[in-house]
Parts: structure tokens; sequence; C-alpha cells
């Protein structure tokens, strides 16, 4: 990425009910100017706003209990993750799938988001457990383009500064030329999302070129290609914060995948805030 400038800006841990668009505001008072891009992560926003369900509390079923018990370890584990050229500790990890923690887990993606989102290896519709404490995942924003909208005005009323600010998600855009697409729901304008597992292995198989996902984009007119481009750029400069799935947080705190606590994430560094400056 050379045609910016990037600053990645870190704040404390937003847990639920965290007023997310004052800790924007405070945390890049000074640092951002007229004509500026600010990308701020989905994940954290979703947390913040409490968009958050424990999933000890949903019931699993048989369709449930067969994705967990059959199709996460044998036909993601030995089949479709090889296939997709993972990495041999990740296999590991989906051949070994927690079958009464995930089935709940994917009985709440199929509640949620359908067969095709749930068939997923992880991520399912925008559901997201990592950076997240105990048996909490975080659900996708569907109001992403009017919270983008309110971090603008705030901007704008607070900071007197003109800027266009971008929410954007982990989950892979996947590109041929200019046919932009992706498995995960509500993307921006220019980008298609079909298919869940089918978009997704249509993606890696074909090792096309693959980038974080913008979701909502305010203050200024912006083609699919342009975002992207802004989307992944912030993506890489965020990082991970306690790791990039579940069994990564674990191991980053030495617990179970469960057991990781709120005191725990609030010690980790996190960087939901990244400002890119054209350069000139």
């Amino acid at each position: 990425m050379t045609r910016y400038r990037l600053l990645a800006v870190a704040t404390r841990y937003w847990r639920p009910k965290t007023n997310y668009v004052h800790e924007i505001v405070t945390s890049i008072r000074g640092r951002i100017e007229d004509g500026d891009f600010v990308a701020v992560s989905e994940k954290a926003i979703s947390t913040a706003l409490g968009h958050i369900i424990d999933e000890n509390a949903v019931p699993a079923t048989l369709n449930s209990k067969f994705i967990a018990g059959f199709w996460m370890p044998t036909v993601w584990g030995y089949v479709l993750g090889p296939i997709c050229r993972f990495q041999a500790h990740f296999l590991q990890h989906l051949r070994e799938y927690p079958h009464e923690m995930g089935s709940r887990h994917k009985q709440l993606a199929l509640q949620n988001c359908g067969l095709l989102q749930a068939l997923m290896f992880g991520s399912e519709g925008g559901i997201d457990a990592s950076n997240l404490a105990y048996s909490y995942v975080s659900l996708p924003l569907r109001n992403a383009d009017a919270v983008a909208q309110e971090i603008r005005r705030e901007l704008l009323q607070k900071l007197h500064k003109r800027v266009c600010v971008i929410i954007s998600d982990t989950d892979k855009t996947y590109s041929f030329r200019n046919f932009h697409f992706t498995p995960r729901p509500n993307p921006i304008m220019g980008i298609h999302s079909f298919g869940g597992v089918l978009a997704y292995l249509i993606g890696r198989f074909l090792r096309l070129e693959r980038r974080a996902t913008p979701l909502a984009v305010a203050g200024c007119e912006m083609q699919a290609e342009h975002a992207l481009e802004i989307a992944e750029a912030a993506n890489r400069a965020m990082g991970f914060g306690a790791g990039r799935n579940v069994w990564d947080m674990a191991y980053t705190f030495k617990v179970n995948l469960t057991d990781v606590s709120w005191d725990m994430l609030d010690t980790v560094r996190h960087k939901p805030i990244v400002i890119l400056r054209s350069k000139r």
C-alpha cells in the first residue's frame, strides 16, 4: 500500500455499552485533517453496541450437532481445509472441533444466517467469536451506513474536520478483474454477496485476490475497488488484538476456549481505528 500514510490508533478495549463515538472522537483529536479516511472495525462497534449473544443460552438441534460433529471435523478438517490450503495447526483445530460448544455456535448461525453460512468454517454471516469473553459472539451490524454517518457527523461537529468514514470487516471479498464477491452479507454497493460457503470455496480454490470487506462509506463517493484497497490496508494495520480466532485467543491467555474474561481482553493492545491520508 503506497498511496496512503497509515496511523493505527490504539484505544482501550470497547466493552459492551462503550460510547464508541466518544472513543473515536477523543482518540483521533488532533490527528486528522480534512480529506482523511477514517476506517473503523465493525467488530469493535458491534461489541460496543452490545450486539452480542451468549451462546451458552442457545439450544442445539440435530442439524447443528451434525454440522459440528461431522461437517466441521471431517469435511473441513480433511477435505475442504486442505483444498483451501489451511495451515496444519488450523486443520488440527478443525479436526478437534468442540462438539457441544460448536453445536450451539452452528445453531446460532443457522437461525441468523441460514445453512450456506452455517457451513462456513468460521465467521458465519459475520458472526464472530474472536476478541470476546467467555461464550459470547458478536453479530454483524444491520445499520452500518447509519453508524458511519453518525461517526462522520460527530467528527465534523466536534473536531471540525471533513473526513470519509469507512466501516470494514476482516471477512474477505474476492476479486476477479472488476467483479467483486463475498460470502459476507451486506457489503457496500459494487460488491456482490451470495453463496455463503460456496462463494468462499470459489474464491479460495481459484486463488483470487482477497481483501477485507467494506460495509459502509460515509462522507465521500467511492468505488468498490477503492474501498477494498482502503479496507485491506486498514485491516492489516489494525492487527488481530488477542487473536485472529478463538483458538489463538485462548492460546494467548493460556486458558480454555470459553475462559477468556473481559479483564483479560482489557490487557491487550486494541487498534480499532486507522487513519489513512493520501501521500502528497
